[in-house]
């Protein structure tokens, strides 16, 4: 029986996938699923921005172990 369970609640699990991540349907009939897709984000604004600070955070993480040997 507690295998019966385990198996029951993994399945209940798997299959809540398809459910919490579905989208409403739109009330106007065109569009659906094949629909037009909203501007795409810009991501090179700060890009140099983020890479000296990933840089920074790298050399701090060495230096910080480095210590610690």
């Amino acid at each position: 029986m507690k295998n019966l369970l385990k198996y029951y609640l993994l399945s209940i699990i798997l299959l809540s996938d398809f459910v919490t991540f579905a989208q409403p349907g739109s009330d106007d009939g065109g569009g659906g699923l094949e629909g037009t897709d909203p501007a795409p984000a810009p991501i090179n604004s700060k890009l140099v921005l983020l890479a000296i600070t990933g840089v920074c955070f790298v050399l701090y993480t060495f230096r910080k172990n480095k210590k610690h040997i």
